[in-house]
């Protein structure tokens, strides 16, 4: 009897040995433990509209704590795999924030994010790059100029240089309200210890050379070159939809020398951001030629003409023209 129930003993012993060995250790874990060691994955977050802030994750979770900063009071929570965060009030348009939201799945598994973000933006003027300068000489540096068609608020509108490659993105503006006719100047490098962005009602606060009283003027810290003579200039909105291009080429070559110049310019073309005569991709001879474009001779905009997403609208300012 006794050989008996130690023959069983060892039969059980053996059979569950052979089942931990031929399961994964996610397997093994929710057989023993009666749950799933699957966590949930925080996949993007985005705000929608005004007074909603959506955060995605790969599986429904619930909310166990949700913080902003700057401090914003939350009205209410829709939890799942889409947590939508909603506000009692609109909040400023396109302004930086941070969230530290924990949240928790169906089996107890918990994931906390700490994610910066930007404010929707509903009400991002129409613009258009007026100017451009990609020489440099300090104190003197390279810029783009936009022109403004609308009144609006330029936070959250993003200013892409293609040939910038390991970073594109170079400047994110914060919230500004800007007019209809105003005219808004990013710098692309700093030169002096006296610039300024911006931001507020003084148009004369940023010191330097290049700095315009009757312009908003924006800078890029740093002294890294950002932009070429055969580049690709964008600005984005929270969509990805391009609200104004140009496409730069020193030479009208037969073919981009760079992957990431082709790319940039199959990416606007896709985007109906710049034209050509036929249904390719843009070439160099698509671009504005600006082999003759010095540090005092500008790429400028006609801006008497109606905006035809091509060349035609670019001329290089005679010596002394840039403005």
């Amino acid at each position: 009897m006794r050989i008996k129930c130690l023959f069983w003993g060892l039969l059980r012993i053996f059979s569950l040995l052979f089942l931990v060995c031929s399961c994964s250790t996610g397997e093994v874990a929710a057989q023993i433990l009666g749950t799933s060691s699957a966590a949930p994955v925080f996949l993007a977050c985005r705000a929608v509209s005004g007074t909603e802030i959506d955060f995605e994750f790969s599986l429904p979770v619930k909310v166990v704590s949700l913080s902003f900063s700057p401090s914003i009071a939350v009205e209410s929570i829709d939890e799942g795999s889409i947590v939508r965060v909603n506000f009692a009030a609109g909040l400023e348009p396109g302004e930086r924030l941070t969230a530290d939201l924990l949240a928790e799945d169906e089996n107890g598994n918990t994931i906390n994010v700490l994610t910066p973000l930007r404010t929707r933006n509903e009400r991002l003027p129409r613009l258009l790059i007026n100017e451009l300068r990609t020489e440099y000489s300090k104190p003197k540096a390279e810029f783009v100029e936009f022109k403004i068609l609308e009144a609006g608020n330029l936070g959250a509108a993003q200013v892409f240089i293609a040939g910038n490659s390991k970073k594109p993105l170079v400047y994110e503006f914060s919230p500004v309200e800007v007019a209809a006719g105003d005219y808004v100047v990013l710098h692309l490098r700093s030169t002096e210890e006296t610039n300024r962005d911006e931001y507020g009602s003084n148009l004369s606060e940023s010191g330097g050379v290049d700095s315009a009283p009757n312009a908003r003027d924006f800078w890029v810290f740093g002294s890294e070159k950002l932009l070429r003579k055969t580049d690709a200039v964008y600005v984005l909105n929270q969509d990805d939809e391009v609200i104004d291009a140009v496409l730069l080429a020193e030479n009208p070559a037969s073919f981009w020398s760079k992957d990431y110049l082709a790319n940039a310019a199959d990416f606007l073309y896709q985007k109906g951001a710049w034209k050509t005569a036929g249904e390719i991709m843009p070439e160099p001879k698509d671009a504005v030629i600006t082999g003759k474009t010095t540090l005092t001779r500008s790429i400028c905009r006609d801006e008497t003409a109606a905006d035809t997403d091509s060349p035609d609208n670019w001329y290089i300012t005679v010596t002394g023209g840039a403005t």
